[in-house]
């Protein structure tokens, strides 16, 4: 990967002696919701959304994501029509069981992974409408351990839950929250580390992260550490661009930094009743956390039509289908957008894509997906994300790196078979 530029460290080794022990997952202390749940709304904007240009109809004639389990690590994943196959994984903030989201940015990304078409509303989908999501509630600004301020979520918690993704058998785990420091300040995330490894060469998962959002405090112009994105051996990190194609100026920067995909313009769901969300309090949706679940989709597309592969054979065939910039790649989109239709198509793969000479056998045609799915062809669920949790500010209040989840800082108030 060569020498990590100014604004970058290297990870520590992978420890597995520190991989969290498998257990139920619960808060670390006893919680209490400090504040009201937060509601996305949907304005009367008609402009596209940042779907709109990844040519789904021809990625959907290939398959739809069926048999796959997308683990969403994030402040939960609310119950929605367009979710019909949802599984509760498990709740660290408080009592449940990871299918509450009183922030609603896990559901928005959620939405963007797996949410179910439905033509008579609307011509919102998921990437992977077929695929079944796994919510994991990892994080909350909205509750707090007595005695803190509001915001729960730090590396150690996000381990927990990485192991439980991994033993849950999600074939693809989304994680759209960031922990940066100084590293000067220093950051023990081995644990993390350790998880990540773990849920990779063992239990065989594709992990995708959010790079992060630099206009949130990840950009102090010296060494940083960004986790779990430094982790670059076995996570796969997400850039965000605008609708244009072009890198969003917020978009953290990184060697880390693998592909890029629609972070801007964001549409998806609301945890009210079956609504839609383009707003999060009245603020439009952008960030990192929201390109992260495009490639999350896009990755349980690729193990549906090709089961076979591992891990990295996924994330190899992503960044080699990718449009790349000048050079090949570089920190700020990494291998370049990603292009579904390519990564999905075997003859389209470029010359030096590490796959091509051993083309594996596709899996079930689409219609059979839909049988395997038990899922009717029109539900739809959408994920609008760029939310970054007040973790910064708690770490500097209790000194423990917590987790942020790509969101412009002005978006934040005082992650069936």
């Amino acid at each position: 990967m060569g020498a990590p530029p100014a604004n970058a460290v290297a990870p520590p080794p992978i420890d597995s002696r520190l991989l969290p022990a498998p257990a139920p997952a619960a808060p670390a202390r006893p919680t209490v919701q400090r504040t009201v749940c937060t509601v996305g709304s949907l304005s009367p904007d008609s402009s596209p959304t940042q779907l709109d240009d990844l040519d789904l109809a021809a990625v959907w004639a290939l398959t739809r994501g069926a048999g796959q389990r997308v683990a969403v690590i994030d402040t939960g994943v609310a119950a929605h029509r367009r979710l019909p196959g949802l599984i509760g994984g498990g709740d660290y903030v408080s009592t449940g069981d990871g299918t509450r989201d009183c922030d609603g940015h896990g559901t928005m990304v959620a939405g963007i992974i797996a949410a179910a078409t439905d033509p008579a509303s609307d011509r919102f989908s998921g990437v992977a409408p077929l695929a079944t999501v796994i919510g994991i509630r990892a994080s909350s600004a909205q509750f707090a351990a007595f005695g803190d301020a509001p915001g729960i979520g730090d590396v150690d918690t996000l381990a927990r839950a990485v192991r439980t993704a991994a033993d849950l058998g999600a074939s693809v785990i989304n994680i759209s929250s960031v922990a940066c420091r100084p590293a000067r300040s220093g950051l023990d995330d081995r644990p993390l580390g350790a998880a990540l490894a773990y849920a990779v060469e063992v239990k065989n998962s594709v992990v995708v992260a959010a790079a992060g959002n630099s206009d949130e405090g990840c950009d102090a112009g010296e060494p940083m550490i960004v986790s779990p994105a430094w982790y670059d051996d076995y996570v796969l990190t997400v850039a965000s661009m605008d609708p244009h194609g072009v890198a969003s100026a917020f978009t953290l920067p990184g060697p880390w930094v693998d592909v890029a995909a629609p972070g801007e313009t964001v549409l998806s769901l609301s945890t009210v009743g079956d609504a839609m969300a383009n707003r999060l309090d009245g603020s439009v949706l952008r960030g990192t956390s929201f390109a992260a679940p495009v490639v999350s989709g896009l990755a349980a597309l690729i193990r549906s039509r090709f089961p076979q592969w591992t891990p990295r054979q996924v994330m190899d065939r992503i960044k080699a289908t990718a449009h790349h910039p000048p050079g090949g790649r570089d920190d700020v989109v990494g291998a370049g957008a990603v292009d579904p239709l390519a990564a999905l198509t075997f003859e389209s793969a470029t010359s030096h894509d590490p796959l091509r000479s051993a083309p594996p056998q596709p899996g079930p045609a689409p219609e059979r997906d839909r049988a395997a799915a038990g899922a009717p062809a029109g539900l739809p669920t959408a994920i609008v994300g760029t939310a970054v949790l007040l973790a910064l500010l708690l770490a500097a209040v209790t000194g423990r790196a917590v987790l942020g989840r790509g969101r412009r800082r002005d978006l934040v108030a005082p992650g069936p078979d």
